[in-house]
């Protein structure tokens, strides 16, 4: 299995050293933003999760592959990846998993997607702890210091791309969760017992609609580019209950458009639960800016505080933008990061419309986060 190994070059903003490693998965050159990741498992759903796209994802643990890779454990309901690349410690070519379809070199040759193995992952790390998510440009062709720093500073920043387009659903859709797939967009009556919410797609993941499922909601997915009048034309018909905003990659501040059309719906009083991407999306639409955290939180085992039960809630995350503290003045905070005070949920004060920062539908190990997935639904059916 070696030959599956070439010769990669590493070029970071800022650090003007070339770095040499190995790679695996596909060839070529590419550009992100490198983060890290502290998660001890879950490689898989880290990756496939579109949310991010445009990203090298540096693993903080060494050793990636072990299991392989399944068709159960994809986050992209779309079934591709829109992660840049990966970086590891250690690539394990040799798998072991009951559960396993292919190894994760060849399902990252498949997508178009660079690994990165044997380079010092604790030195990259603390390189980006200590001076935050760094863009990079990595590659299998290219060996010139010169040319890789060119090709990274005319290459745009992650922040002035709009991932969304190409990620977000282009046709509407109906998922079922009894069979874990999507059907034909019909209007007939919701299936039984089920109230339909409609799922404004920014790069959502495939647990989150699992979860709206299994809490009595049926989702209609549609695109990002969305119109808030059909939304509320919808919600008035009684043909709907509420909106669900996703998850989804980049700086929330340039969806200009999709922000004008939600505030439509917060002004239309629409129950509203929005996740990540979503929670911040809610926020401007409200008049109250986000702003980039050095290197964000992106792993399994982030401590919440919910400050409503008073409990703690072990939380996977993924984002690197946070919401100000100065919304409180419209929304009650509900929860916050212990690890820096950030906000990680709200309760919007004279709008049925509740949001998290954290990822409750990826269950670290516990699953006390998920409940508010049964919050939405009570809310939706409320109405």
């Amino acid at each position: 299995m070696d030959n599956i190994f070439k010769k990669a070059y590493i070029y970071l903003d800022g650090y003007d050293n070339l770095l040499e490693a190995l790679s695996f998965g596909t060839d070529g050159t590419k550009v992100g933003e490198m983060i890290f990741n502290t998660s001890l498992s879950g490689y898989q759903e880290i990756l496939s999760d579109p949310s991010y796209a445009g990203q090298f994802v540096l693993f903080t643990m060494p050793e990636i592959g072990i299991v392989g890779v399944n068709d159960k454990d994809i986050e992209s309901y779309s079934n591709k990846l829109y992660v840049s690349g990966i970086i590891v410690r250690n690539y394990n070519a040799f798998y072991s998993n009951f559960r396993a379809m292919q190894s994760l070199h060849s399902y990252l040759k498949e997508n178009n997607t660079l690994g990165i193995c044997n380079i010092d992952t604790r030195f990259l790390t603390k390189l980006i702890r200590n001076n935050g998510a760094m863009n990079i440009v990595v590659s299998t062709k290219i060996s010139s210091l010169k040319k890789l720093k060119e090709t990274l500073v005319s290459s745009p920043k992650i922040g002035e791309i709009n991932y969304i387009k190409d990620i977000s659903t282009k046709k509407k859709k109906i998922y079922n969760k009894s069979t874990f797939s999507f059907e034909t967009l019909d209007y007939k009556k919701p299936q039984s017992n089920k109230k339909r919410i409609i799922v404004i797609d920014f790069g959502i993941k495939q647990n989150i609609l699992n979860e709206l499922s299994e809490v009595g909601l049926e989702c209609e997915i549609i695109g990002f580019d969305f119109s808030a009048d059909d939304i509320i034309k919808d919600f008035n018909n009684k043909k709907i209950g509420g909106v669900f905003l996703s998850n989804g990659p980049g700086d929330p501040s340039i969806l200009t458009n999709q922000i004008k059309e939600i505030k439509k719906l917060v002004q239309a009083k629409i129950p509203m639960f929005g996740i990540c991407l979503g929670h911040q999306l809610l926020s401007i639409a409200n008049g109250y800016k986000t702003y980039k955290l050095a290197f964000g939180h992106h792993g399994a085992n982030h401590p919440v505080k919910n400050l409503i039960t008073n409990e703690v809630e072990i939380t996977s995350q993924n984002h690197i933008y946070s919401v100000s503290e100065s919304i409180s003045k419209i929304a009650t905070i509900t929860h916050k990061n212990l690890f820096d005070g950030t906000i990680e949920g709200l309760r919007y004060n004279d709008f049925p419309i509740i949001s998290i920062q954290h990822h409750p539908e990826a269950s670290p190990g516990p699953k006390e986060a998920s409940k508010i997935f049964k919050e939405f639904a009570l809310m939706v059916k409320e109405f």
